[in-house]
């Protein structure tokens, strides 16, 4: 007979840990669900440990930049403390026992299985247990990295960002299937570790949603730091002869390493999880929500498979609209329009809101401008590394912006700014009247604006 509770949240993310947590806090009864680590994607294999490389091999590009030394000769990288730090820190079993005495601490109530769903407010686990939801189930179970049907790709020891973030060593080569975030992130730490990379990416630029200045800005950075880059061609073929990776691309062309990074995206996957018996389509790419995450009758739907961006930060944003309306607490809707993300490559891109070409492509009356970072006092006195801009899109029939990219040093917080602009839909006019602090790389705002 299935035990009667508040409230079943299946997998325990970042944003499923949030929800069930907040919500035994609130005094409901509350079981979480998860089959595997508890905090999801993010804290063991994605934002956390991978910006924990990048801060290594940055501390590396900065040491080289300085005057008389260079390269490998007088900066030896070595991979072995940041793979025990990310080990240690990151990628440990007993992070996942902390995040599960953190929830049961607040009450909730912890379950270590797959869970189906058998019908509004009802769930088995493959446990033997099963539970009836009297206000309902909140669903988290976040992506997987997509692997493409390439022949030969199957069976081969190729890597996802979680082998490449499990890595105990650098490789001599790396040939890096996919120049989107995740791609080029690691790509370039491990090329200032000494790894030889190679980029291949189907579309015809680096980072193809963001704008086009930024996958520019990128290429000329991987070009400057010896990142070779394939673009405007795909994988056709893999072979592994047990030692080396042979990719061989759609013009005929091949390209080989001892490491394959496939870096291809991220997908939900519904198999087994029991969508049909609550009215949705298992075979959908992401579940459709309302302005309150509401997918259903007592039925709610939080993070990745949302569709809404692939980004912790928009499952922690969503979870705290479920939260509400579960609790009928009053707040604010779901809003798109200002969704912030930052590549942290180096220059780091950031942005906000919706491109030019999108701003075009919805028949906004746009205008632009642009400003570049080294022609601003903070950039001159940045020097070295100092490359990047400031682009800003505006809707001009409203005067507001409805976009924006922060590129170079520390891109991803002069965002902040903008992503303010964006989401309040502050006049330009309100902008082009503030005070910006000098010399800062924040102060090229400004300049970008007077472009307008």
């Amino acid at each position: 007979m299935a035990e009667q509770v508040d409230v079943v949240v299946v997998g325990l993310g970042v944003g499923g840990e949030e929800v069930a947590g907040r919500l035994a806090e609130a005094g409901l009864a509350v079981v979480g669900v998860e089959s595997r680590l508890v905090g999801g994607e993010c804290p063991y294999y994605g934002c956390i440990p991978s910006k924990m490389m990048i801060r290594a091999a940055n501390l590396l590009a900065e040491t080289r930049r300085v005057d008389g030394m260079s390269g490998h000769a007088t900066v030896e990288p070595d991979w072995t403390p940041v793979a025990r730090r990310i080990r240690d820190e990151a990628t440990d079993d007993w992070n996942d026992k902390v995040a599960v005495d953190r929830f049961t601490g607040r009450g909730g109530r912890f379950v270590r299985g797959r869970a189906r769903l058998t019908g509004p407010g009802a769930v088995e686990v493959d446990d033997g247990s099963a539970f009836t939801a009297r206000r309902g189930i909140v669903l988290g179970v976040g992506t997987e990295p997509v692997v493409p049907p390439i022949e030969g790709l199957a069976g081969t020891p190729f890597w996802t960002n979680r082998e490449a973030i499990e890595a105990t060593a650098a490789p001599e080569s790396l040939v890096v299937m996919g120049g989107g975030g995740i791609g080029v992130e690691l790509a370039q730490a491990f090329a200032r570790f000494g790894t030889k990379v190679t980029v291949v990416e189907a579309l015809e630029r680096l980072v193809a949603l963001e704008e086009p200045e930024s996958s520019a800005l990128i290429e000329a950075a991987f070009e400057a730091e010896g990142i070779t880059t394939r673009v405007g061609v795909a994988a056709r073929r893999v072979s592994h002869d047990g030692q080396r990776f042979t990719v061989e691309l759609a013009d005929g062309s091949t390209v080989t390493g001892e490491k394959l990074l496939v870096a291809t995206g991220r997908r939900a996957s519904f198999a087994g999880l029991g969508l049909e018996t609550v009215g949705l389509d298992p075979k959908a790419r992401a579940i459709e929500v309302d302005e309150r995450m509401r997918a259903g009758d007592k039925l709610w739907a939080i993070g990745d498979i949302t569709g809404k961006g692939v980004f912790t930060h928009v499952s922690f944003y969503q979870a705290g609209i479920a939260i509400r309306d579960i609790l009928d607490r009053p707040g604010p809707p779901a809003d798109y329009r200002a969704v912030p993300r930052v590549t942290f490559t180096d220059p780091e891109v950031g942005m906000v809101g919706i491109t030019e070409q999108q701003a075009r492509d919805a028949g906004i009356q746009v205008r632009t401008a642009i400003t570049q970072i080294p022609s601003s006092t903070r950039g001159w006195i940045h020097k070295a590394g100092n490359q990047g801009f400031i682009k800003l899109v505006m809707d001009e029939s409203r005067g507001v912006l409805v976009g924006a990219t922060s590129a170079g040093p520390v891109g991803g917080e002069v965002l902040s700014g903008l992503a303010v602009a964006v989401h309040a839909e502050v006049p330009v006019d309100t902008l082009k009247s503030m005070i910006y602090a000098y010399p800062t790389f924040h102060r090229a705002i400004e300049a970008a604006l007077a472009e307008l």
